[in-house]
């Protein structure tokens, strides 16, 4: 009798009889850290970073080496993320709109809706999405549980002695005071996710979404954390002066004239180290938090059975291209890491072939065994994830305003603007993209490649589009920038 249970209870597993007993569907853990290049340990992005917990998750998954965003501001790269779609697909360019006030999403499935219709209880704390996303019912749509909100936690006061650079400027503010790690809202966000995860329940898998408001500015962090740095000019970016002596001039509307004016203060007034040694601290801060959330899921036994994924929402400028900032279409805005561990993830796999944020919803709808749906505009990498060598079908791609996009292949760039003019650049011997190929005619080969992949469609901004959002019109050579008229030549408004 023993013996004809146990064969019922085979034939049950290998017929699905008993699924949700013996394959219990992955838990995902999906981290975001908002302006975060590439300068990770992971990655190898600076020569002195220090992320020790990004390298634990790296070493029991993948890292994608060339992971791109779709759109290098916030707003823009997050809807895209998790809609599924383009921003040359929904309009959404700028830091606004919020993509619920557009009709035509109105009803869109977001990945963690997706989630929730298919048996996954859904969490979030932090910044996930951009900004305000309503009220208590439209929240309540979005994610099951809400968290701690994004924020910066304790400031410096205005009278403190010395003064941070820019005396607690809500966007440009940088350095250490004395207060503790406890005090940051990345800190108590992490705790609540912690938390979360010791009360998880077994009966249910889970979707936990945490989004974390460092390295962005203000980059506050305590003392011990700014003294992993050396006050040293070796902290500092390579860079070139005459760096962008040959890319359009067309460029300079979507990446400001030079010297760009926040660059000019941070070097006139002796802080660019600061600035980049704040960074890199920020850095180090949330890697630490990215440790906790590990810790967690081993000591409650949730680490074996649940995806873990690290992406950033754009990279950032400290002084490359003559830019500190965002909002470019060059590699330090547009790469990001992107490391994905757990069940069904190679383990210490680095995978150079592009990749895309966009790739992350039909990749963890695959990794979690959830119906395909065919209306996502990025590919699986579950392809790569089980063998980082292999090859990708196509490139990454970058838009920044209509008309404006760049291609990255595994090791060329290509940049076209609204105008029609061009850069490429050759990252196996220019990774810091000096110089540009675009008119050797040795080349033509590999620009028409690259200029095959350029969006077919390529939406106007849409309705309620932030102020800054660029437009170009090409029968009058008219650029609207800012809500000014910008034509060929004129400095650009600040």
């Amino acid at each position: 009798m023993k013996r004809l249970t146990r064969f019922v209870l085979v034939a049950l597993c290998l017929t699905g009889g008993l699924s949700v007993a013996v394959a219990a569907k992955p838990n995902v853990l999906f981290i975001a850290i908002d302006d975060q290049n590439d300068w990770v340990g992971p990655l190898g992005g600076h020569p002195l970073v220090r992320t020790p917990q990004l390298d634990r998750l790296a070493a029991r998954g993948t890292t994608f080496l060339n992971a791109h965003v779709q759109s290098p501001l916030c707003n823009p790269s997050r809807t895209s993320l998790m809609l599924g779609l383009r921003p040359t697909t929904t309009g959404i360019y700028g830091l606004a709109p919020w993509f619920r006030t557009l009709p035509r999403w109105q009803d869109r499935v977001t990945l963690p809706q997706y989630f929730k219709a298919h048996g996954y209880r859904t969490f979030t704390t932090g910044k996930i999405y951009h900004g305000a996303v309503g009220g208590p019912q439209q929240q309540a749509a979005e994610f099951d549980v809400w968290g701690p909100p994004s924020g910066i936690g304790a400031k410096p006061l205005k009278k403190l002695i010395p003064p941070t650079p820019m005396g607690n400027h809500p966007l440009m503010d940088w350095g250490a005071f004395p207060h503790r790690d406890e005090d940051k809202q990345d800190y108590r966000i992490t705790s609540w996710a912690v938390e979360q995860l010791q009360q998880m329940p077994k009966d249910q898998p889970f979707f936990l979404a945490v989004g974390y408001f460092l390295p962005h500015v203000p980059c506050y962090v305590t003392p011990p954390w700014l003294d992993l740095y050396p006050d040293e000019d070796r902290v500092l970016p390579p860079v070139r002066e005459d760096d962008r002596a040959d890319t359009p001039r067309f460029s300079w509307y979507l990446h400001w004239e030079l010297p760009e004016p926040r660059l000019r203060w941070v070097r006139d007034n002796g802080q660019w180290r600061n600035l980049v040694r704040s960074y890199l601290a920020s850095t180090s801060f949330v890697d630490s938090q990215i440790g906790r959330l590990l810790d967690a899921l081993e000591a409650t036994g949730l680490s074996e059975n649940t995806v873990v994924v690290v992406w950033g929402d754009n990279g950032f400028h400290l002084g490359e291209k003559g830019i500190t900032g965002k909002n470019t279409l060059w590699e330090r805005a547009t790469r990001v890491p992107l490391i994905l561990g757990g069940p069904g993830v190679a383990r210490g796999g680095r995978c150079t072939q592009p990749a895309e944020l966009l790739d992350l919803y039909p990749t963890l709808v695959d990794l979690c065994g959830l119906p395909a749906r065919a209306d996502l505009e990025g590919l699986s990498l579950m392809p790569q994830l089980k063998d980082p060598q292999t090859r990708r079908v196509r490139p990454a791609i970058t838009s920044h305003n209509q008309g404006n996009h760049s291609v990255r292949s595994e090791h060329w760039r290509y940049i076209r603007y609204a105008d029609g003019t061009e850069e490429l650049y050759d990252h196996r011997s220019d990774p810091h993209e000096w110089h540009n190929l675009a008119a050797d005619p040795r080349h033509a080969v590999v620009l028409a490649e690259h200029r095959r992949w350029l969006p077919r469609l390529d939406a106007p901004p849409a309705a309620g589009s932030a102020q800054r959002v660029l437009t170009y019109d090409p029968a009058t050579d008219e650029a609207v920038w800012g809500g000014k008229v910008v034509r060929r030549g004129d400095p650009i408004p600040e």
